[in-house]
């Protein structure tokens, strides 16, 4: 019986103590930008696949730069041996028999130039990988600034809405006592069908961003995802300067990254072009057998020749072009990253001016108003649309606030999008 009893007690305890950490494992994520990002990075199919690519791309430099594979040749020589017996396929009962093994030379420093070539390709399937899982996080980033913007206004909602209950009441309680209109108790309650109609309309945005934000992360439509718990502080304004963060953008941007290894590649296939102007070898080595032993060595050198100069200067041509182009690509490319620089960063400065101006001025001013006004409408000396009217100055206010700070954090994640890294 002790023993029975304690390997119960043990049970339940295990029990206790593994509770937590299961319900940790399926607690829905979603509170912060920052839980959402570590599950996309090991879960989004969109960012794995890019990351396989690289890693082939990877995989391919080696064997740019390897030479070919030799060739291995036999040649049966005289079958009847001069009509003295029927045809055979023994080496040792034919005339003769050739061994040849030839192995292919490319001219010096083609091989060296196919490898760097590989090595540039891979640094440009990297840069895409980077540029890539930037776009899936400033998706997820902005994604749950929405997110938190959706339950904000939700909740600010259904407060104005138990207000406009409250203000119901009152207006009941005054049309009751000849006071006020009916059309006051009326009006209070077109209201709140109004703001249950919005929370039917909040409710559907909230779905399609948690279906959004799942297939981000990989994860299926419905998933379930935390409330989140707020936004991170802003950077400091002397982080966002754009001199600084321009040149940081010059030298980070996995964008402008991939096409630098783009041109620098396209000069390497220039150059190769080029080398196409000298000839490749082929070395071969003949041992002859002679019924049963090697008896006769022979020594095979051959060499292409580089006749077709017309098509060779299209080639070369061509590869002048593409390296045009890829600078090209690169020039446009910096305008557009530099571009959205500027904008996002005068988006952060809108959005803070916003906040600070809403927080400070116009948010206590309609509360006073409000205050005012249902202090007049209990007296008397305003009526009911005044009332309403300063309670959705209130509501406008608190959701120009939430707004601004979500537009600014939508903006930080473009910038860094742009950056390729945190700020």
């Amino acid at each position: 019986m002790p023993t029975r009893f304690t390997l119960r007690t043990l049970a339940v305890l295990l029990a206790v103590v593994s509770a937590p950490a299961a319900l940790a494992q399926e607690a829905p994520i979603g509170q912060t930008a920052a839980s959402l990002l570590d599950y996309a990075r090991q879960n989004n199919p969109e960012f794995a696949a890019m990351r396989h690519e690289a890693d082939a791309a990877g995989e391919r430099v080696t064997p740019a730069g390897a030479l070919p594979d030799p060739r291995f040749r036999v040649e049966l020589m005289d079958l009847t041996r001069m009509g003295e017996q029927n045809a055979t396929l023994s080496p040792s009962r034919v005339g003769s028999t050739k061994y040849t093994i030839t192995q292919e030379i490319p001219w010096y420093g083609k091989r060296d130039l196919k490898r760097e070539i590989a090595e540039l390709d891979a640094d440009g399937a990297t840069g895409r990988a980077r540029g890539a899982w930037a776009d899936i996080a400033a998706r997820l980033k902005a994604s749950h600034a929405q997110w938190y913007l959706l339950q904000r206004n939700e909740q600010i909602t259904r407060e104005i809405l138990d207000l406009m209950v409250r203000l119901e009441k009152v207006a009941q309680v005054r049309y009751a006592g000849g006071l006020a209109m009916q059309q006051d108790v009326i009006r209070a309650q077109v209201e709140q069908t109004g703001m249950r109609n919005e929370l039917i309309m909040l409710e559907n945005e909230s779905a399609m961003l948690r279906a959004r934000i799942n297939m981000l992360l990989g994860r299926p439509a419905g998933a379930p995802l935390a409330v989140p718990e707020g936004l991170p502080d802003l950077p400091t304004p002397a982080k966002l300067d754009y001199v600084t963060l321009e040149d940081r953008v010059r030298s980070r941007n996995p964008r402008l990254f991939a096409d630098d290894a783009a041109i620098r590649a396209a000069e390497k296939k220039r150059d190769l072009t080029y080398k196409e102007r000298y000839p490749d070898f082929m070395l071969g080595v003949t041992p002859v057998q002679y019924q049963s032993s090697i008896k006769e060595w022979q020594l095979m050198v051959e060499v292409n020749i580089p006749l077709q100069q017309a098509s060779r200067r299209a080639m070369e041509r061509e590869s002048e072009a593409m390296l045009s182009a890829a600078r090209a690509r690169k020039e446009a490319t910096a305008n557009t990253v530099l571009s959205e620089l500027a904008e996002n960063l005068s988006g952060i400065d809108a959005a803070r001016r916003t906040e600070k101006l809403v927080e400070s001025s116009l948010r206590p001013q309609a509360e006073l108003t409000f205050q005012s006004a249902l202090a007049g409408y209990e007296n008397g000396a305003a009526n009911f649309a005044m009332l309403l009217e300063a309670q959705q100055q209130i509501r406008k206010a608190r959701l120009s606030q939430i707004k601004a700070q979500a537009e600014a954090h939508i903006r930080l994640a473009e910038i860094e999008r742009l950056l390729g890294e945190e700020l």
